[in-house]
């Protein structure tokens, strides 16, 4: 999703445009404005890549794990980066920041070692480097500096070098130098430390936010390969050596060009981002540092880091912005994962982004583009095919007059604004769907609904991963028919309808939704038209019907994980569908988001003869298992060509889209940054004792999952009976089970009007006090609850994420209680109860 932005435009012009990362290059092809060969960088070249400690997005930062794993995962050329620390002997060790207990585990080894200095004028606590020679801090090995990155890498690599790193013989080696004024106090030299390393290494950047020191060491790196650069901080921060802020010194390019040949500044002093997160005009500084003749780099980059909403939850998206948009190029990036910039720049830059192959892999909607307005809306599937899915999709439900409309969910409580208008008062428990109380598409009339507002979906909320806000309640929902006629004049191969409930349908409504689907697509005149109609159920006896009376293509849906297929029940399959839909767990286990394998079932489908797509898969770095290093280009790559499905169903065509058109499709050799993730690599570089526990195997799929009874005759075909009349049961809560129980809070519309409904706790809770946020740097303090209310710490670390084992039951403002099937580093604690509302 893009959208043109220029410098004199204001964002609030941006939010009136057709939709949300419609910022320069996604898909307006803006190659027009340049020649599609030529980088926009001072030299013309390829933007550097920049690894910040390593690939640190995933081990610790500079580690001997984080920097050779850079050689494996991204680009040939990629540049080393060494935050340098000296010791007390005046070693140069390369840690990502002067106090060691963040990124280490000194503190647990010299408990006594803490102590308190003036750093740039503030008193800081804490373990430095300076108070221990480099025997000492041999002994200390480093740890994941950021916590809502994976421990399992911890303890396992020493601390190293700056010669240690040098041995790794990287493409370059860049040096970051931050405190050198705090080093002179406790009589260190980092400019002698400097210039006595380049002896004897090859140190092709040295940057430091301390003009002064670069300015003093600058005629000793004349005429060298050594390029200085000038490190800006946020702007209203002061460089300590002169005392001037960073915003000043943005106005004195000339002065920095008498001493160095770049700077570095971070991403949204280039990018600005609005307080809510989305992205205002670029500034001009990049076009201001070239004028100069300097060099501009940008810091900040992380996969895992949060994102403007312009880009979707997708990291490539963002390297794209800065490398790629037709006006301008940073010279080189600054990242925690450099797989995605190396993607970026060998695979995605200066595509032509008119193409529309509908090959493989097909790129198959779910719910339109709902990772960036609301399911099954006119803006979704607008999105959808601007975005380039080659299958948009419709999940039909019916309404009290009898219409088919398309909603990702029959109960419109969590999927539109029901419960704030004047049928809120329209709950029914219909245990043949839920449990719980819902208000139900078949009992409003399709005139009622079109006066609800749709409600964006948030898989993702409890880790504050929100999606497009400005545009939650945006769009139109559309019935079937229209989505037919839209789906007609679009560049699509096909469209796929979703077909649940037929069953309840057929006996408590009196709707026969197979006989009504197919007279829909008839009226469409989709029997004369090449677009495929695909046609996606959970029930065989749906498919058997469609199968009997159209040629569709038909997809069967297996709902459950899977970690094998029974031959007789893929058989069976294969006499009534044409395809299946597997999750994605089921080609790829995991124990606690790591993936430990690979089942053969896509296998086995192919040799039957069936297709295979894989759902669902999202943008957001938290659904996807380490092993895809928080990239969503990687994970699809890896089910293209290692799994080798047919196709993904997506929140974010996209992303898909873009993959498809990837140019490095056509070389002879893959890249190593295009090469599919080997399952199960990452448990290699654990110990016997982190490795995550072993999973109990996962069923297997039995005919007897499959086999149904033929769907019911209806006996007034088409007739849909209100509630209330028989055809659906209000049920009270059920009764207390006698053991700890608490009252889930269904918040409904997002308010804190909420229908109150009795749920079990199960045998373990995650309680986050508090929530992941944009400060993604802090640690969640989280205890779990068992049964008989003992409560335990999670080490600090928070509940691991996991987008199958949790899910809430109780939100506030403050607490989010979560249900859960694993905890981490159980100790017992003290919790204030009465903010647990048992």
């Amino acid at each position: 999703m893009v959208r043109e932005m220029g410098m004199s435009r204001r964002s609030s012009a941006v939010a009136v445009a057709s939709s949300l990362a419609a910022l320069l290059l996604l898909h307006l092809g803006l190659a027009t404005a340049q020649n599609s060969s030529a980088w926009l960088t001072l030299t013309g070249n390829a933007p550097a890549i920049i690894a910040r400690g390593g690939f640190s997005g995933l081990f610790p930062d500079s580690s001997y794990a984080a920097y050779s794993f850079v050689a494996n995962s991204s680009s040939s050329d990629t540049i080393l980066w060494c935050d340098v620390q000296l010791s007390k002997d005046g070693l140069g060790i390369c840690v990502p920041d002067m106090k060691l207990d963040n990124c280490t585990a000194i503190s647990s080894i010299y408990p006594n070692g803490k102590k308190t200095y003036l750093v740039n004028g503030v008193r800081t606590s804490g373990w430095f480097s300076v108070d221990f020679n480099s025997t000492e801090l041999g002994y200390v090995p480093l740890t994941q500096a950021i916590y809502s990155r994976s421990y399992k890498f911890d303890y396992m690599y020493p601390i190293l070098t700056v010669d240690d790193v040098a041995t790794l013989k990287p493409p370059g080696l860049w040096l970051n130098i931050q405190h050198d004024i705090f080093y002179s106090q406790h009589n260190l030299s980092m400019t002698n430390f400097v210039l006595n390393v380049s002896k004897h290494q090859i140190v092709n950047y040295v940057s430091s936010p301390e003009l002064g020191f670069l300015r003093g060491i600058a005629p000793r790196f004349t005429n060298t390969k050594t390029k200085l650069v000038f490190r800006f901080l946020d702007k209203g921060i002061r460089d300590p050596s002169t005392k001037v802020t960073y915003e000043s010194l943005l106005h004195n390019f000339t002065f920095i060009k008498t001493f160095a040949s770049g700077i570095l500044v971070p991403k949204n002093y280039i990018w600005p981002v609005t307080p809510d997160n989305y992205l205002m005009p670029y500034t001009s500084i990049v076009t201001e540092a070239h004028k100069a003749g300097l060099e501009i780099y940008a810091a900040d980059f992380a996969n895992d880091n949060i994102l403007s909403y312009n880009y979707s939850y997708d990291p490539l998206t963002e390297y794209l912005n800065f490398i790629d948009n037709g006006f301008f190029s940073v010279d080189g990036v600054v990242t925690d994962f450099p797989i995605t910039p190396s993607e970026a720049i060998g695979c995605y830059s200066h595509l032509n982004k008119s193409s529309n192959d509908h090959g493989k892999p097909v790129i198959i909607s779910h719910n339109g583009a709902s990772g960036d307005y609301a399911d099954c809306t006119n803006l979704a599937y607008q999105n959808a095919t601007n975005d380039g899915a080659d299958v948009i999709d419709c999940s039909v439900q019916v309404t009290l007059d009898g219409i088919l409309i398309c909603m990702s969910n029959p109960d419109l409580i969590g999927v539109t604004t029901v419960t704030k208008s004047p049928f809120s008062s329209r709950l029914s428990v219909i245990r043949q769907i839920k449990s719980t109380p819902g208000i139900y598409t078949f009992n409003l009339t399709w005139a009622e609904i079109k006066k609800l507002m749709p409600v964006i979906s948030q898989p993702e909320a409890l880790y504050q991963l929100i999606r497009n806000p400005r545009y939650k309640n945006s769009g139109n929902f559309t019935t079937l028919a229209d989505f037919l006629a839209f789906a007609k004049t679009k560049p699509l191969s096909g469209v796929l309808i979703n077909v649940e409930n037929a069953v309840f349908m057929a006996e408590k409504l009196n709707f026969d939704v197979v006989e009504s689907v197919i007279s829909t697509v008839n009226d469409a005149g989709y029997n004369k038209t090449a677009l495929e109609v695909m046609i996606q159920s959970t029930d065989s006896s749906v498919l058997k019907k469609f199968k009997q009376q159209t040629k569709y293509k038909l997809l069967y849906k297996i709902a459950n994980e899977i970690g094998n297929a029974d031959p007789a029940s893929v058989m069976d399959i294969k006499t009534f569908a044409d395809a299946v839909a597997l999750k994605d767990e089921s080609i790829y286990p995991i124990s606690l988001l790591f993936i430990t394998g690979a089942t053969n079932l896509v296998q086995e489908f192919h040799a039957a003869g069936l297709d295979v797509y894989v759902y669902l898969l999202q943008n957001e770095f938290v659904s996807q298992p380490w092993d895809f290093l928080s990239d969503a280009t990687v994970q699809i790559n890896t089910y293209v060509l290692e799994a080798k499905v047919d196709g993904i169903i997506t929140d974010f065509p996209a992303t898909g889209r873009r993959y498809k058109r990837n140019s490095c499709a056509k070389l002879s050799t893959t890249p190593n940054y295009m090469k599919p993730v080997r399952p199960g690599f990452l448990l290699s570089y654990m110990t016997q004792d982190s490795l995550p526990p072993a999973q109990a195997p996962m069923p297997v799929l039995n005919v007897s999952n499959v086999t149904e009874a033929p769907l019911p005759s209806v006996t007034t075909p088409n007739a849909v009976a209100p509630a209330g009349q028989g055809t659906a049961t209000i049920a009270p809560p059920p009764p207390s089970s006698g053991r700890l129980q608490e009252q889930s809070a269904a918040c409904l519309g997002g308010t804190s009007t909420c229908s109150m409904v009795h749920a079990p706790l199960a045998a373990v809770r995650c309680m986050r006090l508090a929530p992941l946020s944009a400060a993604r740097r802090v640690r969640s303090t989280a205890v779990c609850i068992n049964a008989e209310k003992t409560l335990f710490s999670t080490g600090g670390s928070g509940c691991h994420r996991s987008s199958r084992a949790s899910f809430p039951i109780w939100v506030s403002p403050h607490v989010v209680l979560l249900q859960s099937d694993e905890s981490r580093r159980l100790t017992p604690a003290a919790v204030d109860f009465e903010r647990i509302k048992f």
